[in-house]
């Protein structure tokens, strides 16, 4: 039987995913993790009490989106999605697909775009970048692939129209599964650029 929590547990819970989404929002903290134990600290809790799941916190998350500044909200997501096709386009050769808040609709103004791309020479996206002229800096993306398996891959990071995008690079055949959410334990919704086409007509 699922565990049961006491209404006082449940308040509690839902007050910290309430001021971790307002974390999130009003302070650019994109981890969640980070935002709960922020949340706990300023109301209090102990962390040995039940903390909200990142699920719950991404449903905070959206409901205070709708709630204070649905406009600002719709205009700042509409932003970083053509930031994140324009990104597509230009890196097209190694089938972009983005990931996160961005693709999911629960990006803060303070939110990363996410790529994921899709070479087994992950050296040529840096070269590619070299050669359109943009700055950048290489990094590493560490991932979960399972329950206890985490793996780092290379990742470059640029700045487009004011807008930070991170796109890790992935082999070849790291398009048939992707890595695990960070936020429900499935595995990340990956959208290609026609889909986010699709988005950005129907908004």
């Amino acid at each position: 039987m699922p565990r049961r929590h006491s209404p006082r547990s449940e308040n509690l819970r839902r007050a910290l995913a309430q001021e971790a989404a307002r974390i999130m929002a009003e302070h650019g903290i994109q981890d969640f993790g980070a935002a709960k134990r922020k949340a706990a600290d300023r109301l209090g809790i102990g962390l040995d009490g039940a903390l909200p799941s990142n699920v719950e916190v991404e449903q905070a998350l959206s409901e205070y989106q709708r709630l204070f500044g649905a406009a600002t909200h719709d205009a700042s997501l509409r932003l970083q999605r053509q930031v994140a096709l324009r990104a597509m386009r230009s890196l097209a050769a190694f089938s972009p697909r983005l990931v996160g808040p961005v693709l999911a609709g629960t990006a803060t103004e303070h939110s990363d775009v996410q790529l994921h791309l899709f070479t087994d020479q992950p050296e040529s996206v840096a070269l590619e970048l070299i050669d359109r002229g943009v700055e950048h800096e290489l990094a590493e993306s560490r991932l979960r692939l399972g329950a206890e398996r985490f793996q780092s891959y290379p990742a470059v990071r640029f700045e487009l129209a004011e807008h930070m995008v991170e796109a890790t690079v992935f082999p070849l055949d790291g398009i048939r599964q992707a890595p695990v959410s960070p936020v429900d334990g499935r595995p990340m919704r990956r959208a290609d650029a026609a889909e986010i086409e699709g988005l950005l007509s129907a908004s």
